[in-house]
């Protein structure tokens, strides 16, 4: 996958822990260490959005809908 180059500034605290995590060999280096973290928290947010839009749904309207058309159906079903 391509990669671009990008800028950011940091405080002084935050880059301090992240060079300690480097240090330790939690991460190889400073771009890897943040690549993960901003690929991590997008993925979060992307659960939050699609539990945000499920807590949307009617319960009663989505299991009315999972249903539909299995009284039909079901006197197709052989006997057990």
């Amino acid at each position: 996958m391509a990669r671009a180059k990008v800028a950011i500034s940091l405080d002084e605290l935050t880059l301090n822990r992240l060079d300690k995590l480097v240090q330790k060999q939690v991460f190889p280096n400073r771009s890897q260490a943040i690549e993960e973290a901003i690929a991590e928290k997008l993925a979060r947010i992307e659960r939050s959005r699609l539990a945000q839009e499920c807590a949307k749904l009617d319960p009663a309207f989505e299991k009315a809908l999972a249903e539909e058309g299995l009284s039909e159906d079901l006197a197709k079903w052989p006997k057990y």
